[in-house]
């Protein structure tokens, strides 16, 4: 997510987790932010060498059916190359990301 600092770390110090329980957002993040607190929502992480029992895996597949959304508009967003290319100012590509989901 931003070069060689660990996603939590870095989503910390950029205040993102402060600034989306200040209004209750409910995030929904990946095993990489486990530990992380307020409103961010993770899977269930499995021990070693063990399956997760039936009532843990529905969990985490509605959390995965919530986000494949999100990850393939992600997926979408850097094939088309938008914000590498982009000859704009980056105040401007806030309003392009903004327009983006309406695509």
């Amino acid at each position: 997510m931003f070069g060689y600092t660990h996603n939590v770390r870095a989503a910390r110090e950029r205040c993102i987790v402060e600034a989306c329980a200040q209004p209750d957002l409910e995030v929904l993040a990946d095993k990489d932010y486990t530990g992380t607190s307020g409103t961010v929502i993770t899977p269930i992480k499995r021990r070693l060498n063990t399956e997760l029992p039936g009532k843990q895996k529905k969990p985490n597949k509605v959390h995965a059916a919530l986000r494949v959304s999100v990850e393939q508009t992600i997926s979408r967003i850097k094939q088309w190359g938008i914000f590498r290319r982009a000859r704009t100012s980056p105040n401007r590509l806030t309003s392009f990301a903004a327009a983006i989901p309406a695509l």
